[in-house]
């Protein structure tokens, strides 16, 4: 079983600064997301994603405003871990390319073989107003299609200079070897890119790509899953912000993105057979399920503590997600009944930091451990490793080959 955490902030509900032990102070300091993220190595996790956008994540004063940028996170957390993957959120609708495969090879290289990347559309006004360079448009799917596009750059980019590119041979003094590195002259309706990028290829070949997708009908997306089992849901926004109701195209988009250009899926099923089926129209993708978490060491501890959530928000809080509200062996008895379903494994979101998280780690994973479904040590110093991806031949280099 494959299993992350996505962190955002003190956790996903919007009063989770307000609880005893989060560090809202803190928010804004390099320490406090190296801690994040160690605790999360300790754990024996996969990979960390970070989130990001280019909006101020809430306009009222009594919830979290400000945040970092995800990718820089990254890149501080890279030295002092040694084997979780580290996976920024990155804009594609309002970044480029180049940038972005650049950033993202340097952090491959900073971690040593352990850098992904996120990739997310923005639809929101306030995000388009930050740049100025394009209008809002209604319509997800040009969005999506240059979502796309944006995948394939950033990969060709990778792949421009193949692995003994770099030659370094003071004797003769050539640094060089011009011939192997290539032109990828990318040319679509989203963009022109000629290359080649300005870093060498990256440790992993191709750093891993990831992307979120809904699939609403015939579901709906918030779904509430409590200890007692019972179910509701209702059409939201997804927290990307792209509109999902049921039988909406628009709710597919990601999905169709998933299939075509990621490595790695991560999906929000309300229940088995819905991940069954997410998972064999995806194909050959590692599929991992989202669950937002408030857990406890009873039931009655994990209940009270969304419950007082809610009250300061005053609001009920719903999510794109299944949420699930219980104790960590409860969880692992769903974790396990969902995966066989086919899903590759889960990504958690902690209702609070760090409470949620260190019962993830702490409560959660040895108890699937004991399952022997999860691992008792890191196999592997890479992220494609961990995942049980291969190191991708570069395309360049078997086209000049051939």
């Amino acid at each position: 079983m494959h299993l992350a955490v996505a962190l955002d902030g003190v956790g996903w509900h919007p009063a989770a600064w307000r609880e005893p032990r989060a560090r809202p102070a803190e928010l804004l300091t390099a320490r406090y997301w190296v801690d994040l993220i160690t605790e999360a190595e300790r754990g024996l996790l996969d990979f960390v994603t970070i989130e990001d956008g280019f909006s101020v994540q809430s306009s009222r004063t009594d919830q979290v405003t400000g945040r970092l940028d995800a990718v820089l996170i990254a890149a501080r957390a890279a030295p002092v871990t040694r084997y979780i993957g580290l996976v920024p959120t990155v804009i594609a609708t309002h970044t480029e390319p180049f940038h972005i495969s650049k950033a993202i090879a340097t952090l491959d290289y900073a971690s040593r073989g352990r850098a992904g990347l996120r990739v997310k559309v923005s639809r929101g006004a306030a995000e388009y107003a930050q740049f100025g360079r394009r209008e809002p448009v209604e319509a997800v799917a040009p969005l999506f299609a240059e979502a796309a596009d944006y995948i394939e750059v950033v990969r060709r980019l990778w792949d421009s200079w193949e692995d003994d590119a770099e030659i370094r041979d003071v004797a003769t003094g050539r640094f060089v070897d011009r011939d192997r590195l290539h032109y990828i002259d990318f040319a679509s309706e989203y963009f022109q890119v000629r290359g080649p990028s300005i870093t060498p290829r990256p440790p992993q070949g191709q750093p891993v790509v990831a992307v979120l997708g809904h699939d609403s009908a015939p579901y709906g997306h918030d779904a509430m899953l409590g200890h007692e089992g019972v179910l509701g849901h209702e059409g939201v926004l997804g927290h990307d912000g792209v509109p999902y109701a049921p039988g909406d195209d628009n709710s597919k988009r990601g999905l169709g993105l998933i299939a075509s250009s990621a490595d790695v899926g991560f999906v929000t099923p309300r229940d088995a057979v819905h991940a069954r089926d997410l998972v064999r129209r995806l194909g050959d993708v590692r599929v991992l399920a989202d669950l937002v978490v408030f857990l406890g060491r009873t039931v009655d501890e994990a209940a009270a503590r969304k419950a007082r959530l809610d009250e300061r928000a005053g609001y009920a809080y719903t999510s794109d997600a299944t949420i699930f509200t219980g104790t960590p062996g409860q969880l692992a008895a769903l974790l396990h009944q969902w995966q066989e379903s086919g899903l590759a494994g889960f990504r958690l979101r902690p209702g609070t930091i760090p409470d949620d998280l260190e019962l993830i780690t702490r409560e959660l994973v040895p108890r699937l451990q004991a399952a022997g479904v999860f691992r008792t040590h890191y196999e592997t110093g890479t992220l494609r490793g961990l995942l049980g991806l291969s190191r991708p031949a570069n395309r360049y280099a078997a086209s000049r080959i051939a």
